[in-house]
């Protein structure tokens, strides 16, 4: 199975949009660009990201903490999973990196955190920053 890990506070973060006005509202923007990139073009999707093996492996956790997890995205592909972190969201990915690769499975992460990217690193996950995440979701979704 291969796992895009999405930090969600980060990537939401990384484009100043006014997001800190409306943490919820951003975090289920951008809930609905990724079900929507799931379910129109996977490959696109993981290719951007640098993820390997078969589109229809792919699986992306969306990790949000604090005020982000009052999203209520739209959402339908079953690939797209919401992860509310009980604390912060570093430690609630690097543990989910740890645990998947710990089975065998791809991990990517998508943050420019640099400390979490050591964490995730060590487990034996990848990294890309934000950007590479952001260029292949559709701009908005009806």
């Amino acid at each position: 199975m291969t796992y895009v890990v999405v930090d969600g506070a980060n990537v939401v973060g990384s484009r100043p949009d006014g997001w800190w006005r409306d943490r919820a509202g951003a975090a289920a923007r951008l809930a609905e660009r990724l079900d929507a990139a799931l379910r129109d073009d996977p490959a696109a999707l993981a290719a951007a990201v640098g993820a390997v093996g078969s589109p229809g492996d792919l699986h992306v956790p969306l990790v949000l903490e604090g005020a982000a997890r009052r999203a209520e995205p739209r959402v339908s592909d079953p690939r797209l999973e919401i992860v509310d972190a009980p604390a912060d969201g570093d430690s609630t990915i690097a543990e989910l990196a740890r645990d998947l690769t710990g089975r065998g499975d791809d991990v990517v992460v998508v943050t420019a955190d640099r400390g979490l990217r050591d964490r995730i690193r060590a487990a034996g996950a990848r990294a890309v920053g934000p950007g590479a995440l952001l260029r292949a979701l559709p701009a908005t979704v009806h």
